[in-house]
């Protein structure tokens, strides 16, 4: 049983330090988000506000990626066997929602602006994106080593990575409309902000979907799996392959083997550690079955050995 508790415990402590990185970005981003809010009615620029309107969704993505991985730590119970992890998918889905209908407004607000630019004060929207900038390229080296282990802290920081391309549009634009006068670039501005979040969002919209689907996770290779099951010594046959992952990095596998005339346990011990070290899952329901098995045999080795599967995990 100690290696499972252990597991947990280091699965708690990578949690609490995610959070703790989380809500020192939420303070940073949600004091600059009111800040640019107000500037940006101030100096009458599209950009800052599509700037804020980013920003205002980094800190939703940097809140919910928070509250996901305090309901993900609530223990699993007789209603959630899984317990509440997914919860960080349905996170990540909210925040590539959010981004879409925030970059549609954005594209909007632009066209109606097209033909009446307003008067910008482009002295003050410098400043003010400059700002923003450096509030940025704090969060995302707050952010960057948690986020290739969790989809939720990615979904963050590509949207904080996102705000900064978009301070650097707006530090831009505010340099051209102090030296040319053309207020329109603000607008424009605007608009490639909106284009530039866009394919990014559609990736993690894809990533979250594919999860709460069922899918393969795209780190799963399932033909060199299958056959790497098949090339086991004894393995005649496979099927009811099945891999899907409960939340990102979390990838779940069951299987049934036909391997008639072979020592069980050995066999078990050798899928395990292949499928751990190969492809990196750890949590499966291994069957295996004699082909000359009848069917309501099979069940009967079927429950045998994955209590024995459970007794593998743990002593590992």
């Amino acid at each position: 049983m100690g290696g499972s508790h252990q597991h947990d415990h280091s699965h708690v402590e990578v949690s609490a330090k995610n959070a703790k990185k989380l809500s020192l970005a939420l303070l940073l981003t949600t004091t600059f988000l009111i800040v640019e809010v107000i500037a940006g009615f101030m100096t009458q620029s599209l950009a800052l506000l599509s700037d804020a309107a980013h920003m205002f969704t980094d800190a939703a993505a940097l809140a919910i990626a928070l509250a996901a991985i305090k309901i993900g730590q609530k223990p699993a119970d007789d209603k959630r066997t899984f317990g509440y992890q997914r919860f960080e998918i349905l996170a990540a889905l909210f925040n590539a929602l959010m981004l879409f209908v925030v970059a549609l407004y954005i594209l909007f607000e632009a066209y109606q602006r097209f033909s009446h630019p307003p008067e910008i004060q482009s002295v003050g929207m410098l400043a003010v994106a400059v700002l923003g900038l450096i509030i940025n390229l704090i969060s995302m080296k707050i952010l960057v080593s948690s986020s290739q282990e969790s989809l939720n802290i990615k979904g963050a920081y590509l949207e904080v990575l996102s705000d900064a391309i978009g301070s650097v549009g707006v530090i831009i634009g505010a340099i051209m409309i102090y030296f040319s006068g053309w207020m329109w670039v603000d607008t424009l501005i605007a608009v490639l902000i909106g284009f530039w979040v866009m394919p990014r969002t559609w990736v993690l919209l894809k990533q979250s979907i594919n999860i709460l689907l069922e899918g393969v996770p795209d780190e799963i290779d399932i033909e060199k799996l299958r056959n790497d099951l098949l090339s086991l010594e004894g393995v005649k046959e496979i099927h009811q392959l099945k891999v899907w992952a409960i939340t990102s990095k979390k990838v779940m596998l069951t299987v049934h083997l036909v391997a008639p005339e072979v020592d069980y346990k050995k066999l078990h011990q050798q899928a395990f550690e292949m499928l751990k070290h190969a492809h990196h899952i750890t949590e499966m329901t291994l069957q295996i079955e004699d082909e000359h098995c009848l069917p309501e045999q099979h069940h009967h080795l079927s429950h045998q050995h994955e209590s024995h599967e459970g007794q593998e995990n743990h002593s590992h």
